[in-house]
Order: C-alpha cells, then structure tokens, then sequence
C-alpha cells in the first residue's frame, strides 16, 4: 500500500505540475524522508570480475575554453556490462530471456526489505546466505511482501574497492577465478525466494548474487530465469532500515545487453 502511495505522490508531481495544491503534497510527502545513493561511481578504481580485460576508462575529448570563449567539456566512456553497481538482466544467465532495455520498470522501482547477515558473513567468506536467515528475519519483521526487493547485505560493502578485501584476490586473468572468496546466495534459498515469496528483484552488497566459489552460478541461473533481475555491488545497505525504504534502480538502457551500469537510489523516512 505505501509503494502505491509514494507511486501516486510522484505521479502527481510529474504530470500536475500546473495545480500547485498536488505539487505542494507531493513536495510535503517527499519532504519527510531523504534520498540515499546506494551507487558506486564509476571510475578507475572501479571493480570487475578478474577476467575482465578491462575496466572503465573516461577518455577527455574536450575540456577548456572554446575559440568562442566560453568553457565547455566532453568525454568519452567505456566499461564492460557487468562491473561496479550493476544490473543483471535475466538474460545473462536465461537465453531469450529479457535483456537489459526489457526489464520492466515495475522491477525496478518499489519496496525494499533490507535483510542484515553480516554477523555470519564476515566471519566466513564462502559464507552462504540461507532461508534461515529470511524466516528469521519475518520473525521479527513480518512476511516480505509481495512485489519487494529483497536486498542482502552482508557488510562487505566496507571493503570496496579494495579487490583484495572484496573479491578475496587482487590477482588479474581466468587463473584468479578460483581465488574468489566472498558471500553469496545459496541456491536453495534463490528457490525458496521465486516459489514461496513474489519478489520484483534482489541485490547484494557483493560482486555476484553466487558466491565467488560457485562453479555453476546457480542461483543465478534460478532467478534470472524467472525474469527476475539482480542487482550487485550494491552501496551503503547500512544506511537503510529493515523495511520502509522505496528503491529507484534505473540501469543504462543498452539495448540487447546482459546487464549495466546501475543508478540505484532510496527514498527513506526521516
């Protein structure tokens, strides 16, 4: 109900701007919370997976004072899809399943459930996020509720973008794969999640929603193939509460593409 409501106040910001008793209730909802960027930028420092050959680079094409005498600048970019914070599009993982340009912005946009197993995960790297942990938190917090996105976060966040600490190598090539060490989902628990909950998508604060030891990526291979997207190297989960939070995950509309770079956002009371 309140994903509706915060809904319904943006849509009467954007389409009635011309009545300003709806824009000034919009503004006045809005005005009781705050936005967080849950969003690493993009740069040199920025992570991918170890076989990337490469990474983000930012090429100036220009910058300084035109002949015109006014200042002006302009870059060029380059980045593989999957790198950074980032969206899985199902068809990463599902042949002909939606790319990135396809995912309905209903996936996009809502709820949130944060569900907090840092205090196990930092003590294991392989550490593999269970249903346990799910019903342990509707214990305390009620049944996630149809249509949210489900994010995890495991504290691993702190470490980014120091590869050593994050990935568990800094090592560079396909003979680094193997090195991976750090948290993830389990399988089974991306079964329990697309059977016994409807969920709009899920996010982590890690590289991959498999955990840097899989061999398969099967949790992958589950989730996406329902359609349901995947946000990874989330930011600063720790500044968002348990529930209340309503997410803005918006990716570059690449059409075709497995995933990209993702802008993800939250609006939370307070």
């Amino acid at each position: 109900m309140r994903a509706a409501f915060f809904f319904i106040t943006l849509l009467l910001l954007i389409t009635n701007c011309d009545n300003q008793k709806n824009t000034d209730d919009a503004g006045k909802f809005l005005s009781t919370g705050k936005w967080l960027d849950l969003t690493y930028s993009f740069n040199a420092q920025t992570l991918y997976w170890p076989n990337n050959s490469t990474g983000f680079k930012l090429d100036t094409q220009v910058n300084g004072i035109t002949p015109a005498g006014f200042y002006y600048s302009s870059n060029s970019f380059s980045a593989p899809e999957h790198g950074g914070t980032h969206l899985d599009a199902p068809v990463h993982f599902a042949k002909d399943h939606l790319s990135v340009d396809q995912v309905p912005l209903t996936n996009l946009t809502g709820d949130a459930v944060i569900i907090d197993v840092s205090d196990k995960a930092l003590k294991d790297r392989d550490y593999l996020i269970s249903v346990k942990e799910i019903e342990d938190w509707e214990k305390k917090n009620g049944t996630i509720p149809d249509s949210s996105i489900v994010l995890f976060r495991t504290g691993y966040g702190k470490f980014y973008p120091d590869a050593k600490k994050y990935f568990g190598t800094d090592a560079k090539g396909p003979d680094a794969i193997p090195l991976l060490h750090f948290p993830g989902i389990d399988p089974a628990t991306a079964e329990w999640l697309t059977s016994q909950r409807k969920i709009k998508a899920l996010g982590l604060d890690t590289p991959s929603i498999d955990y840097g030891q899989s061999k398969d990526f099967k949790t992958h291979q589950v989730l996406l193939g329902k359609n349901i997207p995947a946000f990874e190297n989330v930011a600063n989960l720790d500044q968002l509460p348990a529930k209340g939070a309503y997410i803005v995950a918006l990716p570059m509309k690449i059409e075709h593409g497995s995933g990209g770079p993702l802008r993800i956002i939250a609006w939370v009371r307070g």
